[in-house]
């Protein structure tokens, strides 16, 4: 039987009445048409008055939440453990997975999607896509050259009042970006958009002055891939620009293999170079 509607202090009113009107000289039957309960409900009701507080509201307690706090503290130590701890193939959680290890470890049994809600409102974890790190990336290289070898390489340029330029190369596929959208099950909408495969190429420099630590932003961007032609290129507009410079770049074979490059480096003692550790070229120094 569904509870009924109302607050408990609106029911516990409810009832008082219906037992002050039988009181009163109505008839149960007739109270009970004008409340909408059945007849029996009212003779209930008025045995219920003949005991202290029989009438009185009663909160409903709602449901018992079936993981306790010391469960979802280890529910979140089994997690950071990763998926391949507990036996997928990769380090994703999904909220079917999750759902599983709680069936598993804890014998309650969730729906997906509840179980989505207790990691979001109990746990404060959110769906989010994961950053790519490269498997050959060194992180005791890294932390090394942020601890060691970056220091070193701000001290050289601040000596040389030189600038620090941050140089590297990107491209971008010209291919529309799609979205989610609503539209009728079944129905997948279609985007329209050119059967095309066109790219750009960019070369940037994030630039640091070396008096009043101001940065700047320098790029080029191009229809083709950049080649040795380019870099040198840039890097000479950089030069004219501002002077003295330091540059890190990554380890790519366009800095390190190209002739060409090797040649104006050579050309220009004004100008040094510096590397990103292997595979850190994405590193938060300092």
């Amino acid at each position: 039987m569904s509870r009924p509607i109302g607050t408990p202090d609106e029911l516990e009113r409810r009832r008082n009445q219906a037992v002050q009107a039988v009181a009163d000289g109505q008839a149960r039957k007739t109270v009970a048409k004008v409340l909408g309960v059945h007849v029996k409900t009212v003779s209930r009701w008025v045995r219920a008055a003949r005991q202290p507080g029989g009438l009185a509201a009663k909160p409903h307690p709602g449901p018992t939440p079936g993981l306790t706090d010391a469960d979802l503290k280890r529910l979140a130590e089994l997690l950071l453990q990763g998926a391949k701890a507990h036996g997928w193939q990769n380090q994703l959680w999904t909220a079917a997975r999750v759902a599983r290890l709680i069936e598993q470890e804890f014998d309650i049994r969730y729906h997906p999607e509840h179980v989505r809600a207790i990691l979001n409102h109990r746990l404060g974890w959110t769906s989010q896509k994961p950053r790519r790190k490269a498997r050959e990336r060194n992180d005791k290289e890294v932390a090394r050259w942020v601890g060691d070898e970056f220091p070193r390489i701000v001290r050289d340029a601040f000596q040389r009042m030189a600038h620090l330029v941050f140089l590297d190369e990107s491209g971008f596929f010209l291919t529309p970006t799609v979205r989610r959208t609503l539209a009728p099950r079944g129905k997948t909408p279609v985007l329209g958009a050119w059967d095309r495969r066109d790219r750009l190429s960019a070369i940037s420099a994030v630039t640091v002055s070396p008096a009043a630590a101001r940065p700047n932003l320098y790029f080029e961007v191009f229809d083709h891939t950049i080649h040795a032609e380019q870099v040198v290129a840039f890097l000479a507009e950089v030069y004219r620009r501002l002077g003295s410079l330091t540059v890190v770049w990554d380890r790519g074979a366009i800095h390190d293999k190209s002739g060409l490059v090797q040649a104006w480096l050579a050309k220009h003692p004004g100008v040094v170079t510096e590397k990103f550790p292997g595979y850190g070229s994405r590193v938060e120094p300092g």
